[in-house]
């Protein structure tokens, strides 16, 4: 009887305990809401905020920023470039700018640039011969490396590591000497921005005018594809450096770059316009030169220390998965002429794995034959590449002092 008692409850306390179950639900689901929503990053949080209109309006507003931003179709009159793959080498790089009527010519086959027009960058597109090209807008970086040339140039990785010798920024006002055919230039315009200046001499009227010539170019392209100008702040300036004096003396710069077989003859010239701390970043070829160079600035005692010395070199790795031959489905037929060859000369390294046979691919191999299949057990091939930068300069960093008031 108390048992049954027990089981039995007041309508009241069950309406009680069924509202307390409801509470205790509906606060769970709310602290589930809440974790939800916090979970949530602040852009979805606002846009969640946002009344569908509003919603497709900034979706608008976002893709119209992204093409002005460079990531629009490619453009009439816009510098690209395309690649194709190659089985020796890195990729094979082809520059051109795009033109009504045009066809871009590869060893995979022509293209015309019809084709290209209209296209996002990144796409591949197949040429009349069969051939795959990957399009896109060119870096800095290849413009220059691809870009016409009288005077050998002065490297990416070595100006890379120049820019953080002379510490530029936004604003600044450097002085160049050696225009070359503009690659110093287009780094040195993208470092000060739009409110800086760059002054640029050359003694070589041929120089000189590429130099124009390849900056122009590059903005010209850049204004297209980005919808935004680069910034023209750099003054050309046919003229011996070392005979500028009268020019340097309304002028004071931030950091000055030389590029020049005798840079000791425009230091005397230069220094005093260079302010105090500044930076002066010389580009020589050979290590002569820049005991020249450190000989002539102890004997003038002009105020300027030499904090460090370098060349700036890369080391290329390859690494890419090993392909595996099966030889089950391939037939090798050897006749007595592969038999007699240098195992240097084959182009790829045979590694024997019982039944088949590892090969160590090319530094790039686009197409692989139907029987040649990639499994994920096999191990990655990783050693340093074949084909190696070579020493292109040694980089000098002079800074400016002044010295002790006697």
């Amino acid at each position: 009887m108390r048992a049954w008692r027990g089981l039995r409850r007041s309508p009241a306390a069950s309406s009680g305990r069924a509202a307390a179950s409801s509470y205790c639900r509906g606060g769970g689901e709310q602290r589930r809401r809440r974790a939800w929503e916090t979970s949530l990053s602040p852009l979805e949080r606002v846009r969640r905020l946002l009344a569908p209109e509003e919603e497709a309006a900034a979706a608008a507003a976002a893709a119209a920023a992204a093409a002005g931003a460079g990531r629009g179709p490619l453009r009439v009159g816009e510098l690209v470039l395309a690649e194709l793959g190659r089985r020796q080498r890195s990729a094979l790089k082809l520059l051109c700018r795009l033109t009504a009527g045009a066809v871009l010519a590869t060893p995979g086959g022509r293209l015309p640039h019809g084709d290209i027009v209209g296209r996002l960058p990144g796409q591949v597109v197949r040429t009349a011969g069969g051939g795959r090209l990957l399009v896109r807008r060119p870096s800095l970086e290849e413009y220059v490396l691809l870009m016409a040339r009288g005077a050998a140039i002065a490297y990416p990785k070595d100006v890379s590591a120049m820019l953080m010798m002379m510490d530029l920024h936004p604003g600044d006002t450097v002085l160049e000497s050696g225009s070359g055919s503009g690659a110093m230039s287009l780094f040195l315009s993208r470092a000060v921005g739009s409110k800086g200046r760059v002054v640029s001499y050359d003694i070589r009227e041929d120089h000189h005018n590429l130099a124009k010539k390849n900056y122009r170019q590059w903005r010209a392209s850049w204004e297209i594809g980005h919808m935004e100008e680069w910034p023209d702040n750099v003054d050309f300036i046919l003229k011996d450096i070392t005979t500028a004096a009268e020019d340097m003396k309304s002028v004071t710069f931030d950091a000055i770059v030389l590029d020049m077989l005798k840079p000791q003859a425009a230091l005397p010239v230069i220094y005093p316009s260079l302010k105090h701390g500044g930076v002066c970043a010389v580009y020589l070829a050979n290590i002569t030169q820049v005991i020249a160079l450190l000989d002539r600035i102890r004997t003038c005692k002009l105020p300027f220390l030499c904090e460090r010395i370098i060349d700036v070199t890369h080391r290329n790795w390859l690494v890419l998965p090993a392909t595996i031959k099966n030889y089950k489905s391939v037939q090798i037929v050897e006749t007595q002429e592969n038999t007699e060859e240098e195992a240097q000369q084959k182009e790829h390294e045979e590694i024997h794995f019982q039944d088949q046979t590892v090969l160590k691919g090319s530094e790039y191999d686009e197409s692989l034959s139907d029987n040649v299949e990639t499994y994920s057990s096999v191990p990655y091939v990783a050693r340093p590449s074949y084909w190696q930068d070579a020493h292109s300069a040694f980089l000098t960093k002079l800074r400016k002092f002044q010295p002790l008031l006697s």
